[in-house]
């Protein structure tokens, strides 16, 4: 961990990144989880030792918990971290940043992130996230999408947001020294949405968090203006998402020397912690490309 703090970023995307934790409540009951099947191919079914960043209200961590993983559950914001706590009392916690990681040195096995990587500065995380890694220990990425190849969906993307940040959300990781080969994989899940939990689902999103009340009211109206004219009344209707998952071994930057004193080499062909060979490649979940008009 760095022993000089550093100033928090700043700008719109700093602006954004932080505008969670005024809207924490409505995340937790609007955004999706994550399939557990995605869970399993990012950390493993073999209990190993977790640090969550940007972890949230825990959408993610549940899956793990459930899992039998030890977690560690950082995250920026208070109040995102109190809904956790709420939900997750035994999950350890702290309010942290993945630029100054509160975990020792080689410390876990697999550091985790889901939906929040892009709003990282990169070149402090990166170093930070491997130092923390033990050899052979990786660093999974998780990101929700909504299938926008549906016309509906995309309508409702057109409303409601899409991220820039996520037009290349691995790049950065790819280019790393401190990382291998990037493995990804995706997973094909459903959302159930009434009317009130789509307005959740609005007014969780960044990009309208920072809005003033009035152009949330519009916002809010204009989603509801779509969902009374595409949604099933009491019975909602069904959000198809894809989990888009991808996961990188840490490179061992340790010096290593011939004589027998030396220290442990890594295991060259070992299977990453908790990893496990024969996992869903979500195809099975397809979805039909429809128009639910």
């Amino acid at each position: 961990m760095s022993d000089a703090r550093q100033p928090p970023p700043t700008g719109p995307a700093a602006d954004w990144a932080r505008s969670f934790g005024s809207v924490a409540a409505a995340y937790d009951r609007g955004r999706p989880s994550y399939p557990r099947e995605a869970a399993v191919w990012l950390v493993g079914k073999t209990p190993v030792t977790v640090l969550e960043l940007g972890a949230g209200t825990g959408k993610l961590t549940a899956e793990l918990v459930a899992l039998g993983h030890d977690v560690h559950a950082t995250d920026p914001d208070t109040a995102m971290l109190d809904i956790l706590r709420r939900d997750l009392p035994d999950v350890r916690t702290s309010v942290a940043s993945a630029e100054e990681i509160p975990a020792p040195d080689r410390s876990v096995d697999v550091v985790v992130c889901a939906q929040a990587f892009h709003w990282f500065d990169l070149d402090r995380a990166l170093p930070e996230i491997a130092r923390v890694l033990r050899p052979g220990g990786r660093l999974a990425l998780v990101w929700n999408q909504r299938d926008e190849r549906i016309p509906w969906v995309r309508r409702l993307g057109a409303l409601i947001g899409t991220q820039d940040q996520l037009r290349d959300p691995v790049g950065p990781l790819v280019q790393s020294a401190l990382f291998g080969f990037v493995e990804d994989a995706t997973f094909r899940f459903w959302q159930t949405v009434d009317r009130e939990s789509i307005q959740d689902l609005v007014l969780s999103r960044s990009n309208v968090a920072v809005l003033d009340e009035e152009a949330r009211a519009a916002k809010l109206a204009e989603v509801l203006a779509f969902y009374d004219d595409f949604g099933r009344g009491m019975d909602g209707m069904q959000l198809p998402y894809s989990a888009d998952c991808f996961r990188a071994a840490v490179i061992d930057q340790q010096p290593h020397h011939d004589d027998e004193d030396s220290a442990e080499e890594p295991h060259g062909d070992a299977a990453a912690p908790g990893e496990e060979r024969e996992v869903s490649d979500g195809t099975d979940t397809d979805m039909l490309l429809i128009d639910f008009r």
